[in-house]
């Protein structure tokens, strides 16, 4: 294989960016763009308004210098975002669509049907426990109304017999 041959298939290859290369370029230009902006709104906090009167005529026109080149930087850095972000609709645009609910992996494989009749059951099972409950607390108070009627008759009884056992003596 000639020299000649094997650089311009690197130089092919050079060109055909995959996909998922092109999405990490495009998050890296994406946080470039971040920063930048950052930046823009540091200078412009700091800088005096321009109202005429400024002490400090080269640092103005330096910090007017710094906030131009940030903008043209960050105009540059749009347009790279949107060429990446064309090239990667390019690239997806033979794809078939995948919904999304695909690409989330499930137990089963009909699981959602499932879920709209397990939601109901388990609504239908809490309210029946819910009921349940209210009847063994409702059942709970009579026992207690009726132990307690029995423990006032128990004492009652006890002070009669001692009131007698006291007569006696």
């Amino acid at each position: 294989m000639p020299p000649g041959a094997f650089s311009g298939t690197q130089a092919q290859a050079a060109r055909e960016v995959n996909t998922a290369s092109l999405c990490r370029i495009g998050q890296e230009t994406v946080q470039d763009i971040v920063f930048r902006t950052m930046e823009i709104f540091q200078l412009l906090r700091n800088m005096q308004l321009p109202n005429g009167v400024t002490y400090h005529t080269a640092t103005y026109q330096d910090r007017l210098a710094k906030l131009q080149e940030h903008l043209r930087q960050l105009s540059i850095l749009f347009r790279k975002l949107r060429l990446v972000y064309d090239k990667c609709n390019e690239n997806c645009a033979g794809l078939d669509p995948v919904p999304i609910e695909q690409l989330i992996p499930y137990v089963e494989e009909d699981g959602s049907k499932h879920d709209d009749r397990g939601a109901a059951s388990q609504l239908r099972f809490a309210s029946e426990e819910r009921r349940e409950i209210m009847e063994v607390n409702k059942k709970l108070k009579q026992k207690n109304q009726q132990l307690k009627q029995i423990m006032d008759q128990l004492r009652n009884l006890i002070w009669d017999i001692n009131a007698m056992l006291a007569m006696r003596n």
